[in-house]
């Protein structure tokens, strides 16, 4: 199937549970290998100060991946998260944040990713994960 936004836009609204859905994602772009979703800035995300808390940042970072083995496989295959190991670099607050998911290979049965969280206006790197999902 030939992919587009609205596909892997949909997607969230098909395959996700509805705490997931108000994280509010919108599907940025996308090319061979990746997916990049907006995550829009909110105070019900935040923490004191305004920072995006790590809890959505991981959430967001595994819908995404999710959006990118779609986009992958050209349609949604079940899979669930096996090990997802994050490293938060440093506060973002002010600001959407781009969440860019990268598929590194997929499998039968294993599919591995990485996940670079960064901030919308300024660029600047703020989490990164790394991801294997079973593929079922």
């Amino acid at each position: 199937m030939a992919m587009d936004k609205q596909i892997l836009q949909s997607a969230l609204a098909e395959y996700f549970a509805p705490w997931v859905q108000a994280l509010a994602l919108q599907v940025d772009s996308f090319d061979a290998d990746s997916v990049t979703a907006r995550l829009p800035q909110s105070g019900d995300l935040s923490r004191v100060g305004g920072m995006l808390c790590g809890q959505a940042m991981m959430a967001a970072a595994d819908t995404a991946m999710v959006l990118a083995l779609i986009n992958h496989f050209g349609e949604f295959r079940p899979c669930t998260t096996v090990q997802m190991n994050t490293s938060f670099l440093k506060p973002l607050s002010g600001q959407d944040a781009l969440v860019q998911a990268r598929v590194l290979r997929a499998g039968k049965s294993l599919a591995f990713g990485e996940i670079d969280i960064r901030g919308a206006s300024d660029g600047k790197s703020v989490c990164r994960a790394s991801v294997t999902y079973a593929l079922l």
